[in-house]
């Protein structure tokens, strides 16, 4: 493993914990949610003031949701250090740019190819 890829894994391992520590507490605001709600019997869906419960625990979903799918997108990544395939479109083969990597590095496809699904 070169210097470049062992300060990418990291960087890579950084974002993960990060990630993965948002998804633990996003699944705990979730857990508090459902356990606040099934103790309550309030009438929330009619209550002008504030967003309703439903609401609230379709949006912790989808939140908690995006971060299990960017956990898998960061060990898919890590697992393309490993076997070298890290940085190299998965569609056209072709390196992916550095920039691309540093707003997203996670990417497995270049700009070209991603603009084109």
């Amino acid at each position: 493993m070169t210097s470049d890829s062992s300060t990418i894994r990291e960087a890579l391992l950084r974002l993960r914990e990060q990630t993965d520590a948002q998804a633990a507490t996003l699944e705990g605001d979730l857990r508090s949610l459902f356990e606040a709600s099934r103790s309550s019997n309030a009438d929330d869906e009619h209550d002008p003031e504030g967003s309703t419960i439903a609401f609230e625990r379709a949006q912790l979903t989808a939140v908690l949701d995006a971060a299990r799918r960017r956990l898998a997108e960061l060990d898919v990544a890590l697992r393309g250090i490993d076997d070298g395939s890290y940085g190299i479109c998965e569609r056209c083969s072709r390196p992916i740019p550095a920039e691309r990597l540093v707003a997203r590095p996670s990417a497995r496809t270049c700009v070209a190819c991603a603009s084109r699904r």
